[in-house]
């Protein structure tokens, strides 16, 4: 006769309710290089998507419409590219680059290597913020409400930069990979529940 196995009843795990954090990347900044020099003012007179005003600047601005980004290119080649939200947009902008380049004519033999400079996030930590108290019991912060309404609070161990706002929204700048995005955030979320249960 076959034993009957009762499956141990699980217990519910009740971890701590973290706070309901909700941050997304909203720009990766990346230089690169095409190793190539690029003529900035047949560049400019070929494409329209392009601007370039030399005795303000001297880089060109190229407008991609599909991933939406904008790049600076200078006549080295070097080249800065913003407002990606993922490396995968990044890369296809740069692709996007170079087959504009192809239109004058040059053509870029090498895979740019991509460095990434920054990235910006954007989001919630999930609870309210009182910005005084966080101003005056936290170190590395800067906050002048008669003329913005956010808090600094640099994280110098996370290499990371926050805007924090009363109603718990937060704007963190300085890292440069997701992970390192993850790491702040969380570090910063810690920082915040010490000065609340103080």
């Amino acid at each position: 006769m076959a034993k009957k196995t009762s499956k141990p009843k699980k217990a519910p795990v009740r971890a701590k309710e973290p706070a309901k954090r909700d941050i997304q990347i909203v720009n990766i900044v990346v230089s690169t290089s095409l190793e190539h020099d690029i003529p900035l003012e047949k560049m400019a007179a070929t494409l329209s998507n392009t601007e370039y005003n030399p005795e303000q600047f001297p880089g060109l601005v190229i407008r991609i419409r599909e991933p939406k980004t904008s790049a600076l290119i200078f006549s080295s080649g070097k080249v800065v590219c913003t407002g990606a939200r993922t490396l995968q947009k990044v890369e296809e902008s740069l692709q996007q680059i170079i087959k504009s380049l192809e239109k004058i004519d040059i053509k870029i033999k090498i895979a740019p290597k991509i460095h990434v400079q920054n990235i910006v996030a954007s989001g919630s930590v999930g609870m309210d913020l009182n910005l005084n108290v966080l101003a005056m019991k936290l170190e590395n912060t800067e906050y002048e409400p008669e003329q913005f309404p956010g808090l600094v609070y640099k994280l110098p161990q996370a290499k990371a930069t926050f805007l924090l706002f009363s109603n718990g929204k937060i704007v963190c700048t300085g890292t440069k990979s997701e992970e390192q995005v993850n790491e702040a955030v969380d570090k910063l979320i810690e920082n915040l529940k010490k000065v609340k249960s103080k």
